[in-house]
């Protein structure tokens, strides 16, 4: 992958952030985005965000308050949706809320979808309305490689739902939100123009070798692989990625397709942030599938960024992840002129080494619990 060289803008407009995950843009102009470690923010001009929804710590270290999404008609019923990483007795379990937005309140919380494994790793997070306005979700192995290859189970998928929460007809699974499955850890989701679904995948780091993260073209119905395969197979029975980091990682995180002429050089590309590989992945691919091109942008300017998204007029923004001071990046080919920056005061340190000391204890006692079991 080479390095891509430009002149473009860059505006923090947030910062003091604690790994934020999310960012999704109302039709008001407003700005809501989520940080893992519990918040909803709504941002309604430069420099005035207020937290409108806290959830309790997870004590997860890649769980908690991950995606957020914007229903098809927000516009007039106001509803927001959320996956959450709860810890339910000595269990971590992933969750769909939805709410209704009313000036700076969420009201109206349902559960739209429950049962989804979760662990202190791999919980996938994102959730996307596709063209068809069904909403999609990324959902991670939940650290049971084996569970990915299991249709009765949501771990190691991307799901598929109606906004209620119900299933759709069309599913290729009858009565079953499975859209795909044999997924590691997914955790970005876009589509082209023409339809191509798209997604970024991490692949091991040491339970099945290293490396191998991935970016998929998912089709429906198909199983692409894991725990069965890393990289690439001539198994008929599963979908080769698109491509694949080979023994290094890049932790591909939140994508976007870039569909604006607003920054030249991102037009009718996949964007795709890299946690480990601290760049913006630029990714061409043809309509029948077969990659063009890909390059790196922004390599080492921000660190670790989660996620690639864009607004309505076609500015590009950055999420970083990097735990302490992260910032919320607005990139542009013109300056943005009077922008206040926002700082949180609410946000707090990292607590990753703590989260990680939880989740060896919580392990622990999952382990204990069953040998137990067993013995009874």
């Amino acid at each position: 992958m080479l390095p891509a060289f430009g002149d473009l803008n860059t505006d923090v407009i947030v910062d003091g952030l604690n790994n934020p995950w999310e960012i999704v843009f109302g039709p008001d102009g407003e700005i809501y985005f989520t940080e893992r470690d519990g918040r909803i923010w709504k941002l309604s001009e430069f420099g005035d965000a207020k937290v409108i929804q806290t959830f309790p710590k997870s004590g997860a270290v890649e769980g908690g308050t991950l995606g957020l999404a914007l229903h098809p008609e927000f516009e007039k019923n106001k509803k927001i949706y959320v996956y959450q990483t709860n810890l339910e007795l000595e269990f971590y379990q992933n969750k769909i809320f939805s709410f209704t937005v009313e000036n700076d309140v969420l009201t109206d919380k349902q559960i739209i979808l429950d049962g989804i494994p979760g662990a202190p790793w791999h919980d996938g997070g994102r959730i996307q309305f596709g063209p068809d306005e069904k909403l999609y979700i990324s959902t991670g192995d939940a650290i049971s490689p084996g569970l990915s290859q299991d249709l009765s189970s949501l771990a190691g998928k991307i799901l598929r739902i109606n906004p209620d929460g119900t299933i759709p007809t069309d599913n290729p699974f009858e009565s079953s939100p499975v859209f795909s499955y044999g997924h590691r850890n997914p955790q970005g989701l876009a589509w082209s123009t023409n339809g191509m679904f798209v997604s970024s995948e991490h692949g091991p780091s040491g339970e099945l070798g290293y490396g191998h993260d991935e970016v998929n073209i998912i089709l429906k119905g198909k199983n692409y692989g894991w725990p069965n395969i890393v990289g690439n197979s001539s198994d008929e029975n599963f979908v080769n990625p698109l491509i694949h980091s080979g023994q290094s990682t890049w932790a591909p995180s939140g994508m976007v397709f870039y569909d604006s002429d607003k920054i030249s050089s991102f037009s009718g590309k996949f964007l795709i942030g890299t946690l480990r590989g601290e760049h913006l992945m630029v990714v061409e691919i043809n309509d029948d599938g077969s990659l063009i091109s890909t390059e790196k942008f922004f390599d080492g300017d921000f660190g670790r960024i989660r996620t690639a998204q864009i607004d309505h007029d076609g500015n590009l923004y950055l999420l970083t992840a990097n735990g302490n001071n992260d910032k919320i990046i607005r990139i542009s080919e013109t300056p943005l002129e009077n922008v206040e920056k926002f700082t949180s005061q609410e946000s707090g340190d990292d607590l990753t080494s703590l989260y990680i000391l939880i989740g060896v204890v919580g392990i622990g006692i999952i382990i204990g619990l069953v040998a137990l079991k067993r013995k009874s």
